[in-house]
């Protein structure tokens, strides 16, 4: 496998179906290092990602360097792979082989095999190397875990014969042994790489960050750490910049009203000096024009320079804006220490054998919920929300509880956020729901289109909104790999909001930036066969 040219974006435009533009005039070349794109949920970045992936073309512009790149979806269709070829994308080439292998002089075959021939000993091998060892080309994919199903994708990869990957949310499933398999493999590419992401630990191993935004693609020289230090920097600068400037404005304006009331004050004296003298009066009446007419060149000059004054301020004033961030106005939700909250008695979950467990949780109590893929730990919680009913022995919840898990199955798609809003909470007004989505994120567009039409994480806010504020609010909050599909700012305002809810907790979550931030009372661990609770954050 040899380097990948650069891939390059020249003026490139995006509209969507109904001619609104997503994003306009991009220009900037991805080259063969690890690079990273970012920014805000719903501003294009997957859609970007599939342009530079040659797989949608641009309503306006050039990509070049798309002829060998290797894109794997932010979310995977298993009835469109429904095995685990499928998944690693040579389904077609080992049924070409098979053929050949039975005798087919196919040219067709042979061309879709390329000369592959130790393909299927490849593929068991790279799965053996994931981890998978268990798995066989021909096994369903509907059978495996969602992170298994993603670690499999990324097999494709390798042995796609590509020399650039675009990966969109490769971390979103994987447990964090894979984490760190992924993150070792990818290290280990040789050619182009651009993950589009959002996990922290995934881009501090990246040596750019590409952040889009409403201006356009911006540039960052290094990893996650150096990109905040150099938005810090930024905002700071724009911020001097936008003070001085309105500093200016204020000097000026000042100098420019004490201009114009000289001038006043001179035309004043100069009619009373012509009424006081013996001139013609069609000598006054010029002398009055010209004065006037002066008088009007001189509005017309500081009503440019105002213009200018203000322009420079606005332009600045851009500069230094930073996007809303989102808030969460906090619940109405409050759980006394000391209350019972949930209660495992000889617990042993279906689909998922292990030694009984005995374990309560009193109070609000924030509590992780960790294990590898498969332990069995998104089963947990849906024992706990009623949607599952033990193997053995009882799941006791004294509160209410309510789920909300990484595919927001607690949203109709076909209706949009507000009306699902005011459903569960018929006290507030629409204007009330909206706000809340608001400062969530959620414009007033967004907040009334059908969810299926949200991206992952404006799905997920809309979902944390009907969570939170319905009229029955849950005591006991359970959160299934909450940040999957979160943008930065999204990801910093669930922390916030979790360090503040007054509520129960569980939450399932692979992300280790994450569960540091919210400020855990203690883990519920998969260790040797059975679940351990440990008290604290680590």
């Amino acid at each position: 496998m040899t380097n990948s040219p650069a891939l390059t974006l020249d003026g490139v435009a995006f509209h969507l179906p109904d001619g609104r533009p997503l994003f306009s005039d991009l220009s900037l070349v991805f080259d063969t290092g690890p690079s990273a794109l970012v920014g805000r949920n719903g501003i294009g970045k997957s859609v970007l990602g599939q342009i530079l992936a040659g797989i949608l073309p641009p309503s306006r512009g050039v990509v070049r360097g798309t002829e060998r790149v290797f894109h794997l979806p932010q979310r995977i269709d298993l009835a469109a792979r429904p095995t685990v070829a499928a998944l690693a994308g040579v389904d077609g080439a080992l049924a070409a082989l098979a053929r050949i292998e039975a005798g087919s002089c196919d040219e067709a075959d042979f061309a879709l095999l390329a000369d592959r021939w130790a393909l299927p000993h490849d593929l068991q091998r790279l799965l053996e190397r994931a981890g998978l060892p268990h798995l066989r080309p021909d096994n369903r994919s509907a059978w495996i875990s969602g992170g298994e199903a993603m670690r499999v994708a990324l097999l494709g990869a390798w042995l796609s014969g590509a020399n650039f990957l675009i990966l969109d949310e490769p971390t979103n499933h994987l447990d964090a042994r894979h984490r760190e398999a992924l993150l070792a493999q990818l290290d280990d590419w040789p050619g182009g790489l651009l993950v589009i992401s959002h996990d922290r630990a995934l881009l501090r191993r990246m040596r750019v960050i590409v952040e889009l935004d409403e201006r356009g693609l911006h540039r960052y020289g290094g990893d996650y750490d150096v990109y905040r230090a150099q938005k810090q920097a930024e905002r700071h600068a724009a911020h001097a910049q936008l003070a001085h400037a309105r500093t200016t404005q204020r000097r000026e304006q000042s100098a420019l009203r004490e201009q114009a009331e000289r001038a006043q004050q001179r035309q004043a004296r100069g009619h009373r000096d012509a009424a006081d003298s013996n001139q013609a009066k069609i000598l006054l009446g010029r002398q009055r024009q010209r004065a006037e007419q002066s008088g009007g060149r001189l509005q017309a000059r500081h009503d440019e320079r105002r213009a200018a004054l203000a322009e420079a301020v606005a332009q600045v004033r851009g500069l230094a804006a930073e996007p809303l961030a989102p808030q969460l106005v906090q619940p109405a939700i409050v759980v006394p220490s000391g209350r019972q909250v949930l209660t495992f008695s000889g617990l042993v979950l279906p689909f998922a054998p292990n030694a009984p467990l005995d374990w309560s949780l009193r109070g609000p109590r924030r509590i992780a919920v960790v294990g590898p893929n498969g332990c069995g730990k998104s089963t947990l919680l849906r024992v706990v929300a009623g949607q599952l009913a033990p193997a053995v022995g009882t799941a006791d919840v004294a509160l209410p509880a309510l789920l909300l898990d990484q595919h927001t199955d607690l949203l109709d798609p076909a209706r949009d956020a507000v009306s699902q809003l005011l459903a569960r909470a018929p006290t507030l007004d629409e204007t009330g729901a909206r706000t809340r989505l608001a400062l969530l994120g959620l414009s007033g567009e967004q907040a009334l289109r059908p969810v299926a039409t949200l991206s992952g994480g404006e799905r997920l806010k809309a979902a944390l909104a009907c969570a939170l504020y319905g009229t029955n609010g849950p005591g006991l909050l359970v959160l299934d790999e909450p940040t999957n599909h979160l943008d930065l700012a999204g990801m910093q305002a669930v922390e916030q909001l979790l360090r503040d809810y007054r509520g129960a907790l569980l939450v399932v979550s692979h992300d280790t930036d994450f569960l540091a931030a919210i400020d855990l009372d203690g883990q519920l661990a998969w260790q040797d066969g059975g679940w351990r609770f440990h008290e604290g954050s680590g």
